[in-house]
């Protein structure tokens, strides 16, 4: 018995698939490949065709998929006539039960979505840290600093450390207007950084040296190959310290998300159920003779 499609067959079929034209009509299925009863159609191997592919190329991953194909559908009839029946029917059993997951899965986020209510208001976020903020240990050191990295060569550092140190409003408009020359400018100390984002930009620091540097209040400088790094360390929170709220607030407002959404569906669930007992749809015979 042959399992799979012969070449030549295929060859010829090709010579449709990859070709400027076509003699088959457009509004009638058109099927390269047959295993039994079971046939691949054209339009479903045309869609996996990657745009402006080459005609061997085509060819090459056509024939493969089609020799893929008929190898499924040929294990398939002989798992079908070789398993025992019970297990067949509990393979259909969970099969049938995937598909309805996915399906009713697909639908309930389909109405999660629409219903549209996305919006966390900042005293609900406040509300659940405030309840919740003991569960928010920190895992690792966290810092608000701002830093700038100058070329190796730079000639006025002593200037950009003075005002790098004191900020003040003079101070930050000189450093806006010079910012082009510098390498890397980080000028936000109102938001917290972990430890290990600090180290990736700052190469000299590193995780043996990180507590002699990053300290409240502590300024450092550090050079390597390629730049001079300026730092001013304006806050820090260690490890098993609480997790400030704006750092965190992304996840609060996800978890305040997530528990709506669950909430929704619940009760999606339950009025489905209790309209299709109103309508009468939906009926339970179980323990009435009991």
């Amino acid at each position: 018995m042959c399992y799979l499609v012969r070449y030549s067959a295929v060859t010829v079929v090709l010579m449709f698939l990859v070709g400027c034209g076509s003699f088959f009509k457009k509004d009638e299925p058109e099927y390269i490949a047959r295993v039994g009863e079971n046939y691949l159609y054209r339009d479903e191997v045309d869609k996996l065709l990657a745009k402006g592919i080459s005609k061997e190329d085509s060819a090459s991953f056509v024939m493969n998929y089609i020799n893929n194909w008929a190898s499924k559908q040929l294990l398939l009839d002989k798992a079908k006539i070789n398993l025992p029946e019970d297990k067949l029917a509990e393979y259909d059993a969970l099969v049938d039960d995937y598909r309805t997951d996915l399906y009713t899965r697909a639908y309930k986020e389909a109405l999660a979505h629409q219903s549209g209510d996305t919006v966390v208001s900042s005293s609900q976020l406040k509300g659940f840290y405030e309840k919740e903020k003991e569960n928010f240990k920190l895992k690792e050191k966290i810092v608000r600093l701002r830093f700038v990295e100058l070329p190796t060569q730079f000639l006025n550092k002593d200037d950009v450390i003075g005002k790098l140190k004191r900020f003040k409003k003079d101070d930050i408009s000189y450093l806006d207007s010079i910012g082009v020359q510098f390498k890397k400018l980080n000028f936000n100390d109102s938001i917290w950084v972990s430890a290990t984002r600090v180290i990736e930009e700052i190469p000299p620091l590193t995780f043996d040296n990180a507590d002699k540097h990053l300290k409240k209040s502590q300024f450092f400088e550090l050079e390597d190959a390629n730049g001079v790094y300026l730092a001013k360390v304006t806050d820090v929170r260690d490890v098993n310290d609480v997790a400030p709220l704006s750092y965190i607030e992304p996840t609060i407002k996800q978890v305040l998300l997530s528990r709506r959404k669950l909430d929704y569906l619940r009760k999606l669930e339950t009025e489905i159920i209790d309209e299709a007992i109103k309508k009468k749809e939906f009926e339970v015979y179980y323990g009435q003779d009991e």
